[in-house]
């Protein structure tokens, strides 16, 4: 199967791409980025990525009136990297068919996806998605497939099964059965308005996950699951309220259909000033394992900081950020957050390994950005900061663990 896959990709770039080469723009983009940090049991750590993806953009078709029917969006990339050793993963990136069907537009191939929540799933994903929009909002159907996907990009780690594919090397001798993610189908519907009585924004998803794992062995089992999602947003003055929600079953074999919680809150306000900038309040909340609920167990894991790259489970993080663009080429990003875990059982992972005292109160994190864009296809950018484990009861003699990072990111058209 993941052969006929690599062969319709080559199909597409070299047999379907040239055909449309005179209306086709094209472009690349580098980014090249250092971390250096350290971890509990290592004082001092170093990676170094480079990504380069070249990427091209055209219309097709004729809807009438001079008006393109749809376009083609094409990209790969190579990522280059070096840690305790060097490696090299090409990956089929954005790589999208859009059309536009007598009131319906499509989407097809692989494209971004994001649930209404976005840390239940995030990214990109091959798939298929039909929409509508009316003056009673915006209607989407879709369904996708994580099988053809690189497996550290996605970042599924639903089950035990999930976590070793994850972690398991590229064997470029066993490519197949070392590169790909571990294969999902999902299925969603969706409905959004953005200005329900000229004010309220409202988007809701019910959706169905379906684990396509074979050859488990004793102990690991799939995880089938459905989600209903929704998010409301209400604008006040310069201010702006978010709320939401997202109910779960787990539908695996034997379960008890135990449900699952989880939501968001959001407050942010634009400053007013002769400056663009935004202070903003969120609160992320993934229920934990108890009598009456599961752990909540997102898709895709988005990390819940950027020095605690845990996920969306069994975890409740508080989080304090300042944006500002003080100029044209220059701007920053300040966060502060706190963690909480819900359970002292459900995996997930932090930044110190040790099981701790069995304390709740993981600790804070803070971090900071500076960002400088002297032209418009060129920016620097420089952050750093660290997670304190002493400000909570678990770790309280653990040091800090710090990260500093710098990219540069080039666009050339």
């Amino acid at each position: 199967m993941k052969n006929v896959f690599v062969c319709l990709i080559l199909f597409f770039h070299f047999v379907l791409v040239p055909g449309f080469l005179s209306a086709g723009e094209f472009g690349l983009v580098v980014n090249q980025s250092v971390d250096a940090g350290n971890s509990e049991s290592k004082d001092s750590l170093f990676e170094y990525n480079a990504l380069i993806v070249p990427r091209m953009f055209f219309l097709v078709g004729d809807g009438g009136e001079d008006k393109p029917m749809g376009s083609v969006f094409a990209s790969a990339g190579m990522t280059l990297g070096y840690a305790d050793n060097f490696t090299y993963i090409p990956e089929l990136l954005r790589t999208e068919l859009a059309l536009q069907l007598r009131g319906l537009e499509m989407q097809l191939g692989r494209f971004g996806y994001s649930a209404p929540v976005s840390f239940l799933a995030e990214g990109l994903l091959d798939g298929i998605q039909l929409s509508h929009g009316s003056s009673l909002g915006r209607f989407k159907a879709g369904a996708w497939y994580t099988g053809f996907l690189y497996k550290k990009n996605i970042n599924l780690t639903m089950t035990e099964y999930d976590r070793s594919v994850n972690e398991h090397p590229v064997d470029y001798n066993h490519f197949a059965n070392t590169y790909f993610a571990p294969p999902k189908a999902l299925a969603s519907l969706e409905w959004e308005h953005f200005a329900i009585a000229d004010i309220l924004r409202v988007n809701i998803a019910a959706s169905a996950l379906f684990d396509l794992a074979e050859g488990l062995t004793e102990g690991q089992k799939r995880y089938n699951s459905q989600y209903l999602s929704i998010k409301g947003g209400l604008p006040v003055n310069n201010f702006f309220f978010e709320l939401g929600g997202i109910f779960s079953i787990d539908l695996t074999e034997s379960s008890t259909l135990t449900p699952a919680l989880a939501g968001s809150l959001g407050v942010y306000w634009t400053v007013p000033g002769s400056f663009g900038s935004r202070l903003s309040f969120n609160m992320r909340y993934a229920g934990g394992h108890s009598n009456e609920l599961s752990a909540f167990i997102p898709i895709t894991t988005i990390h819940a900081g950027d020095i605690v790259e845990a996920k969306m489970s069994a975890l409740t993080v508080l989080d304090l950020n300042y944006l500002a663009r003080f100029t044209e080429k220059f701007g920053t990003s300040i966060s502060a957050r706190y963690f909480i875990r819900n359970d002292t059982v459900t995996f997930n992972t932090f930044p110190i390994m040790e099981e701790g005292e069995g304390g709740k109160m993981l600790g804070a994190e803070a971090f900071a950005r500076l960002t400088f864009s002297p032209l418009s296809d060129l920016q620097f950018s420089l952050g750093g900061g660290a997670f304190l484990p002493s400000l909570g009861n678990n770790w309280k003699d653990e040091k800090p663990v710090w990260l500093l990072t710098a990219s540069v990111i080039l666009a050339v058209f």
